[in-house]
């Protein structure tokens, strides 16, 4: 694979009619078919005082906070993160990430599998759907 440059990378703006709060943009470095046999890989930035919106994963998800502060919630307990922190989220466990800082909270997602699928609360724009994921996830 050759090395893909994320901060040329287009966002996606993901936005939500019932949740305001939810305001983050992110993009597929990687995923099956496309730069990965196996895994995927996702690059994203949460606007200061935004949030991901509570969801659950189809597979495991790890994570590396690059920069920003926030907090991960997961089912009922708390957990401050910022640059450097690495957190690994089990398969169907319902998590968010909050950003609590001023500046935009950037990280990038790895994923345990090359397709997959999340579920979230609400209903996510620009997909008008609480269900995303890799763009291969339709075969």
């Amino acid at each position: 694979m050759e090395p893909v440059h994320t901060n040329e990378l287009p966002r996606v703006e993901i936005r939500s009619d019932e949740d305001e709060t939810i305001n983050w943009g992110g993009a597929f470095a990687a995923y099956g078919g496309q730069g990965a046999d196996q895994s995927s890989v996702v690059v994203f930035e949460i606007a200061p005082q935004g949030h991901l919106g509570w969801h659950t994963d189809q597979t495991e998800e790890s994570q590396y906070i690059i920069s920003g502060t926030g907090i991960l919630k997961v089912d009922d307990r708390e957990y401050p993160v910022h640059s450097g922190t690495v957190f690994v989220v089990p398969t169907n466990v319902r998590h968010d990430l909050v950003n609590t800082g001023d500046e935009p909270l950037r990280a990038v997602a790895f994923f345990a599998a090359a397709m997959f699928t999340q579920k979230f609360d609400n209903v996510l724009q620009p997909a008008g759907s609480r269900v995303v994921g890799t763009p291969n996830r339709n075969g």
